[in-house]
């Protein structure tokens, strides 16, 4: 579905705020599903947390609320909006699967908050965008910006696109070098390398097993890869 032609925005009630039309409870149910308890508690987090960058700003209280996603998508275009509300608008778009959300998330993704980069990725991931994997893959095999790759490499994992485990392999090969300062990044490739379960990551998870801070996650990815001896597998 293309997602200007969404008609109810998802996520959750800011604050003291009546829940969205998009979050509202089926009748009938008690007590919301899974998928709509952990969204619901990833938009309460981000709400807590913007609402004190806000500082008690108007403005904050009507982009936690309204139902529009027209009024939600022009905070993305207009000129001179605070971070704060275009993350806001991004995120509600993002789990509405409103594709106008794609780039102001894929900017966040890549962002130096760390908390705004987790935020960024939880909504790209529920957006649907084919775009999603390619973007996804090129923050994280940026080596200029490998610093900030962790959430990408994390998004690459859950998406188990095509993209997925080549740009795993890259980035994970650079984490080899001794003394590289990025091996937290390293660590999320041989974690997301051993569930995506591609045997085509056997040779570099090897290779990590010889590096102190990298052995411990590439002997456990290993271990969750087909046995070579497989059939068909190389």
């Amino acid at each position: 579905m293309d997602g200007t032609e969404a008609k109810d925005v998802t996520g959750g009630p800011g604050p003291g705020a009546a829940a969205p039309a998009g979050l509202r409870k089926p009748r009938g149910a008690s007590r919301p599903a899974p998928r709509e308890e952990r969204e619901d508690e990833e938009f309460r987090s981000l709400a807590d947390r913007l609402g004190e960058e806000a500082g008690g700003q108007p403005a904050y209280e009507r982009l936690i609320t309204v139902r529009d996603p027209d009024e939600l998508a022009a905070v993305l275009t207009r000129p001179g909006q605070p971070l704060w509300a275009r993350e806001i608008a991004a995120f509600r778009l993002g789990l509405a699967r409103d594709r106008r959300a794609f780039e102001a998330l894929v900017l966040l993704l890549n962002h130096r908050d760390p908390a705004r980069c987790v935020s960024a990725a939880y909504a790209l991931a529920r957006l649907g965008d084919p775009r999603t994997p390619r973007a996804a893959a090129a923050l994280a095999t940026n080596e200029l910006r490998v610093a900030y790759a962790l959430m990408p490499v994390r998004l690459l994992t859950e998406l188990r696109a095509p993209e997925s485990v080549p740009a795993l392999i890259t980035v994970l090969e650079r984490r080899l070098t001794v003394g590289d300062p990025y091996w937290r990044v390293g660590v999320a490739c041989a974690e997301g390398l051993g569930t995506l379960g591609d045997p085509r990551a056997r040779p570099v998870l090897e290779a990590a097993r010889a590096h102190p801070r990298l052995a411990v996650a590439a002997a456990t990815a290993l271990r969750s890869l087909p046995s070579p001896r497989d059939g068909g597998l190389t």
